[in-house]
């Protein structure tokens, strides 16, 4: 005991020691605190579109207290569908900045109405959330260079590197202690205000455990990769400016060009080109024969073709078996977006069994089902809701039946889907093993170092 309060003494004697290990524990305070308001802007958004959406239904509810057309109404009624940000989502963000978290669908076409609202840019939101995982991802290792780049160098510097290992201690372990102590310094900074943050957002102690392994994970691959660098430089200048190079290289440059390989591999087109997409072949429509179209949407569903024919220059079973037909036809589209974003996201995945940065993220917003699967997920939630409103309307609008104020009270309701975050095993045991492989390595050059 009497060792370890004096290698805690050594350890924080120094300024700049003593300093990083308070900024890193404001910047996670900061980061915590940011996550969790950005959490709570979001959930007030969805309280306030809520709001409006009671009135637009009330409003259109109102007109139809003496019935009408079962067209009209699905045309002129809104159903809102959320996506409520899980409780650690404050934690690791992920793609919550770029995609939609609340949509009002209607009785039209679906796809337009799915990938429409992806007007913000993702290249805007390329820099990331300052979140936890941010600062875990990116700062922490700068702290943890700062504090280890002199291990070794630094002894030697000052002279005392002979009586380090004159003393009845094996130097070996004595490294591993001092290593051990400001390991355990460096994820208190990261913990405390993260264990803050998780009480306040009510996230399970099972999924926060897991969020502290991780770290305990990346901390221990940056301690080991820093500890076989110091072991082997002669000078700190010499180990900063290495370390500093290889944090560069594993959390900026690779990413980066292992990003761009796959972006150039699975090319990926925009959302918004497949809402133009359905919208053209709906306008398109307009000026088609009725019968076509008609004919178009009974091969797809067969079961209102024996329903009364058409009449008239306009009726809604038209208009929205235009809307049905436009869905049908950019159909392939959608599965060849769909499948190419989930290609990038598992090849970006498989890219962090080598790159610990990636495979961090990837367990952190997958377990915050804040990544492409949670956003892909709430897209198919949407599209079973809006069949589940095609299934409830069809009936009324291609047997022309009166819609009145029961079936307009009737109507189906959005039900939310339970939080997904769920356990990336792969990233985990790929993060651990490069932990197991950075440790060894410094272990093993440690016991290498003389005087």
């Amino acid at each position: 005991m009497n060792t370890l309060k004096l290698e805690l003494r050594l350890a924080l004697h120094s300024r700049l020691a003593k300093g990083a290990l308070l900024l890193l524990l404001a910047l996670s305070a900061l980061a915590v605190w940011s996550g969790l308001h950005a959490v709570d802007q979001q959930r007030q958004a969805l309280v306030r579109i809520a709001t409006v959406q009671r009135a637009d239904v009330t409003a259109v509810a109102h007109k139809y207290r003496d019935g009408g057309e079962a067209g009209y109404a699905a045309y002129s009624t809104p159903h809102l569908t959320d996506h409520p940000p899980a409780p650690l989502a404050f934690a690791a963000f992920g793609q919550r900045d770029v995609q939609p978290f609340a949509l009002r669908v209607r009785l039209l076409g679906l796809q337009a109405q799915l990938y429409e609202s992806e007007s913000i840019n993702p290249e805007l939101a390329a820099a990331g959330r300052f979140d936890f995982a941010f600062v875990l991802v990116y700062l922490a290792p700068l702290f943890v260079i700062a504090l280890m780049h002199d291990l070794v160098a630094g002894e030697r510097e000052a002279g005392r590197l002979r009586l380090v290992h004159a003393l009845p201690v094996p130097g070996a372990r004595l490294w591993r202690r001092r290593i051990a102590l400001r390991f355990v310094l460096v994820l208190a900074a990261l913990a405390l205000p993260l264990l803050c943050g998780a009480a306040s957002a009510g996230v399970a102690a099972g999924h926060m455990l897991l969020v502290l392994a991780i770290a305990a994970l990346y901390m221990a691959f940056w301690f080991g990769m820093a500890a076989a660098v110091a072991a082997g430089v002669r000078t700190s200048a010499g180990g900063a400016a290495v370390l500093l190079a290889v944090f560069v290289v594993l959390t900026l440059v690779l990413p980066t060009l292992v990003n761009g390989a796959i972006g150039r591999a699975v090319p990926v087109s925009k959302g918004a080109e497949l809402a133009l997409a359905q919208r053209q072949a709906v306008h398109t429509a307009w000026d088609r024969p009725k019968e076509e179209t008609m004919a178009q949407f009974f091969r797809t569903h067969p079961e209102w073709r024996d329903t009364p024919a058409l009449t008239g220059k306009f009726q809604w079973k038209w208009y929205y078996a235009m809307h049905q037909a436009g869905d049908d036809a950019v159909a392939g589209q959608v599965d060849e977006y769909r499948a190419a974003l989930t290609a990038r996201e598992r090849w970006t995945g498989h890219s962090g069994w080598l790159l610990p940065s990636v495979a961090v993220q990837a367990v952190l917003h997958r377990l915050a089902d804040t990544d492409l699967h949670g956003q892909l997920a709430y897209l198919d939630r949407v599209a079973a809701f809006h069949k589940q409103l095609r299934g409830y309307f069809y009936p009324y609008i291609f047997n022309e039946r009166s819609f009145g104020p029961a079936q307009f009270a009737g109507l189906p309701r959005w039900q939310r889907g339970a939080a997904g975050g769920t356990v990336a095993l792969g990233a985990v045991v790929a993060l651990a093993l490069l932990a197991a492989v950075a440790g060894g390595a410094g272990s093993a050059a440690l016991r290498r170092v003389r005087p």
